[in-house]
């Protein structure tokens, strides 16, 4: 018979194993085919830029081979009071919630819970007979399930343009759930003009948060809830949600007060605060840990560590063309690459300004948090800081991962 200190022993030893279980294995460099040498120069330039006052830290993820080859904290978590970043760091990930909530609305797709080919209507009746621009003409079809994943629903955000039809539509995704409940969201939302005919253009948009809110109705369940249940659990990312808890806090990283470059003030919301609603196209949490998970159940096309989320035929057609012949507006200024379904798709490893191969994946967030998944390099990277520099350290970040390939 157990006694009862070796019975608190085995208990707490099955609390702390899911902390353990949560990461990646780890490998030297060299042994997935990277360079150790070359890995530092990612060190050497952020530690640059933070001395610089360019960024206040940052934490860098590189995975090979499903092994993490380079895990490495820079600078501080929160400059103001002297804290030193560290790996657990908790990152305000902005639009990297979107592939998120895409994968939990693709696999009630695999369920047969709701098609998307489905018109949003039939989840949400106030989106039926939307009206398309000042004029108020009508749509030629409405908007679908699938639109609202690829970004062609006709919605926007009030913040990608100057004309009446953009003041008609909250800011973004952070603005709406601090200042609006999900009904009144979903009022405003749906009572706006549409900026284009759904189906005929890319308009990045608050689509996701309508997506999330589809998500809920076909669930049962808030969104917060549904994506515990079906990415974080299985996955084990521990610190990803919308409200961090209060024992979490401290790991909270910070920016810095003011743009480097403009002097403007740099504001974020605290994310131990509730908002109003939880907000699909913007407002999780994660750490670097966390989102590597994520991102390399999503390179192993769909299962990680014998949990799998999505079936591997669903992980490629997520990752496939879902534009062809629409106009891509404002994301033709991503050169080489097209838009799947919540993820962008490199179709040629020419033209876009960064490197990287045929095939790879990714999407930041505005407070210059960023990943993406090579299939055919085996990796996976997380990039976590907050700063609004984020085109910048896209850019950056590729290429200094890109040159430590030693094979």
């Amino acid at each position: 018979m157990m006694t009862r200190a070796l019975v608190v022993a085995f208990v707490a030893l099955l609390t702390v194993t899911p902390a353990v279980a949560a990461e990646l294995p780890a490998a030297k460099a060299e042994q997935v085919g990277l360079s150790t040498e070359r890995l530092d120069r990612i060190t050497q330039v952020l530690r640059a830029d933070v001395e610089r006052g360019r960024i206040p830290g940052a934490v860098v993820l590189v995975a090979r081979k499903g092994r993490v080859a380079y895990l490495q904290p820079v600078g501080f978590r929160d400059k103001a009071s002297g804290a030193p970043m560290s790996s657990d760091a908790i990152f305000r990930i902005a639009s990297m919630t979107k592939p998120i909530v895409t994968v939990a609305a693709l696999s009630l797709y695999e369920e047969g819970r709701l098609l998307l080919s489905d018109p949003v209507s039939k989840y949400i009746p106030a989106f039926k007979d939307q009206k398309v621009g000042l004029e108020r003409a009508a749509a030629e079809r409405e908007m679908t399930i699938q639109d609202l994943m690829r970004h062609t629903s006709g919605l926007t955000y009030g913040n990608r343009g100057t004309s009446e039809i953009y003041k008609m539509y909250p800011e973004s995704s952070n603005v709406a759930s601090l200042t609006l409940t999900m009904d009144e969201f979903i009022d405003r939302v749906s009572k706006a003009p549409l900026v284009y005919q759904p189906g005929t253009r890319w308009e990045y948009s608050l689509s996701t948060d309508v997506l999330g809110r589809v998500v809920e109705i076909v669930a049962g369940k808030s969104l917060g809830e549904v994506l515990a249940e079906r990415i974080y659990r299985p996955l084990k990312m521990t610190d990803t949600t919308f409200l961090v808890p209060g024992e979490k806090r401290s790991r909270i990283a910070q920016p810095l007060p003011t743009n480097p470059d403009t002097g403007a003030a740099v504001t974020v919301h605290d994310p131990a605060v509730p908002r109003k609603f939880d907000c699909g196209g913007g407002c999780a949490v994660s750490t670097a840990a966390d989102y590597a998970r994520f991102a390399q159940m999503l390179l192993n096309r769909g299962s990680l560590d014998g949990a799998r989320v999505l079936s591997s035929r669903m992980v490629d057609f997520m990752t496939a063309d879902h534009l062809g012949a629409i106009s891509r507006g404002s994301f033709a200024s991503s050169p080489g690459y097209t838009w799947g379904l919540g993820v962008a798709v490199r179709q040629d490893k020419g033209l876009a300004p960064m490197p990287g191969s045929s095939g790879d994946f990714y999407w930041p967030g505005a407070y210059a948090t960023y990943w993406w998944a090579d299939p055919k390099e085996d990796m996976v990277v997380v990039f976590m800081t907050q700063s609004p520099l984020g085109r910048h350290y896209q850019q950056l970040v590729r290429g200094l991962v890109y040159q430590a390939i030693a094979e």
